[in-house]
């Protein structure tokens, strides 16, 4: 059984920093790629950051150079570094696993319940 699970939110001031984790269980965490998705309330969720297997990176263009996302296969887990957070910042943060087939489909994929941030101004 998969297991996603988020710690490390809380409520910053702007300007703060938090650094977010998502412990896997059940996957086979070393082969898989991992992202960090965000919704703040009454919008979609939205795209945060990417790490793949080999550890390449992606981030949305609203993150980029104060968020860095990072993976330790020893502990199976992803963390999300997020620095000189903004008000805009705030949502809840859910870490998310894709499963694909060989040929790149998405097959299904796996959420954890969400952590909280709230950046105060």
């Amino acid at each position: 059984q998969v297991q996603l699970v988020e710690s490390g939110g809380g409520l910053v001031q702007a300007g703060g920093s938090l650094r977010l984790s998502c412990a896997a269980s059940g996957i086979a965490f070393t082969s898989k790629g991992m992202n960090w998705y965000r919704q703040a309330p009454g919008k979609q969720r939205e795209f945060v950051a990417a790490i793949t297997s080999g550890g390449n990176t992606n981030y949305a263009d609203s993150v980029k150079g104060r968020f860095t996302i990072s993976k330790d296969n020893a502990k199976n887990t992803v963390y999300l570094q997020m620095n000189s957070l903004k008000s805009e910042d705030t949502a809840v943060y859910y870490c998310n696993v894709p499963i694909r087939s060989l040929l790149g489909t998405l097959m299904r994929e796996y959420w954890g319940q969400g952590t909280q941030v709230t950046v105060s101004s």
